[in-house]
């Protein structure tokens, strides 16, 4: 998850993310855009940003179900 300090959508996103993260017991980590002006740059008007393997799936807001789902679908075997 990219985001940043004092966001509140940020703090919201980051509780569905950690949820979800450890009831399907994946990894996640979260990416602050202030330390990095490209982020800054890149991200500003959308944080939080949430990607999966690298890919963008969500913006502003986390969709738990959709989010569980996207996670669903890599897990999948091919």
């Amino acid at each position: 998850m990219y985001g940043k300090p004092g966001c509140h959508l940020c703090e919201e996103a980051r509780a569905v993310i950690e949820r979800v993260a450890a009831d399907l017991g994946v990894a996640w980590e979260e990416r602050d855009i202030t330390l990095s002006e490209e982020d800054t740059r890149r991200y500003w008007e959308q944080i939080p940003v949430t990607l999966i393997n690298g890919v963008q799936h969500d913006f502003w807001r986390v969709d738990e179900d959709r989010l569980r789902g996207a996670i669903a679908e890599l897990r999948k075997p091919a």
